[in-house]
């Protein structure tokens, strides 16, 4: 499915089939995206680790960890750094999902995920059924991402982020 869309030259959109994907992750492991078919998933690019905005975006995600796992979602984060990298930023934040490297911005180029000729911060909402049904690009408004991704599973949203 990656190399279908990358081959057509096409942009992921909102009803797509999110393309599935396997990818070395934080730990060692590979994480293929079809594996959590039946369930939600919060699928964020960001730029860079420890990074302002990126780590204000991840710890976001890590601080609601728990309501989306509630609601029967997971979130995944990718960017282009080393596994190595990734191992540091999780350990330092203690962020308790998935985070992917995608070397060579293979499956960020896929999904569209760039802002202009540079990485972007994008995060795409995922069904049960592997459809993506909202897709959300902002890179300098990090915690809308978490703000709006609550929101699709239900959560409530009283407070400002």
């Amino acid at each position: 499915m990656l190399s279908d869309m990358a081959a057509r030259g096409t942009k992921l959109r909102i009803g797509d089939e999110a393309p599935d994907f396997v990818l070395p992750a934080a730990g060692g492991d590979n994480f293929a995206l079809r594996s959590l078919r039946g369930r939600k998933v919060v699928l964020f690019f960001y730029p860079m680790d420890e990074s302002p905005g990126c780590t204000m975006q991840a710890c976001g995600f890590r601080d609601h960890y728990d309501e989306f796992v509630a609601s029967g979602a997971e979130v995944v984060g990718i960017n282009s750094g080393r596994v190595a990298s990734h191992e540091r930023f999780a350990d330092h934040h203690l962020l308790p999902y998935p985070v992917l490297s995608d070397p060579g911005n293979r499956v960020r180029s896929v999904y569209g995920a760039f802002k202009g000729p540079i990485p972007g911060r994008v995060t795409y909402l995922v069904d049960e059924n592997g459809v993506v049904r909202d897709i959300f690009s902002s890179i300098f408004r990090p915690l809308e991402h978490i703000r709006r991704a609550r929101e699709w599973i239900g959560s409530e949203t009283t407070q400002d982020e």
